[in-house]
C-alpha cells in the first residue's frame, strides 16, 4: 500500500513539468508522530537544544502550533545549528548544521 506522498512523488518523477500547488494538506500529525518516532535515540539536538525524548515528550505542546502554521503556509523552519566537523585526513574542518528536532520531524523521511 503506497503513501499520498509516495503517490505525489510518482507522479512527480513521472512527469518532470508537473507542478504542485500545495503539499501541506499530506502533512499530518500522525505523520510527523511516526517520523519523530523513527529517529535514532542518540540523534543530536538543533539549536533549541530539544532531544529527541524531550520532542516526543512534549509532543502535544509544540505540534499543534506547528501544524496551524504549515497549514497557513507560514511555517519558518528555525535556525540551525552550526557544528564543525573533521574532514578526514585534514587538520582543517567543515561547517554542517544541525535543524532542530521537530525540522528533522518535519522532513518525515523513514
Amino acid at each position: 500500500m503506497t503513501t499520498g506522498l509516495e503517490r505525489i512523488a510518482a507522479k512527480a518523477r513521472q512527469d518532470a513539468k508537473l507542478q504542485f500547488t500545495s503539499l501541506a494538506h499530506h502533512i499530518t500529525k500522525e505523520l510527523i508522530w511516526t517520523s519523530l518516532n523513527h529517529m535514532p535515540k542518540n540523534t543530536s539536538p538543533g539549536i533549541d537544544g530539544t532531544t529527541r525524548d524531550m520532542a516526543i515528550i512534549e509532543f502535544e505542546n509544540w505540534i499543534g502550533d506547528m501544524m496551524n502554521s504549515i497549514h497557513r503556509h507560514r511555517y519558518k523552519p528555525p535556525a540551525v545549528r552550526r557544528v564543525w566537523i573533521p574532514k578526514p585526513g585534514k587538520v582543517e574542518k567543515r561547517p554542517i548544521g544541525v535543524p532542530s528536532v521537530a525540522d528533522r520531524a518535519l522532513d518525515c523521511q523513514h
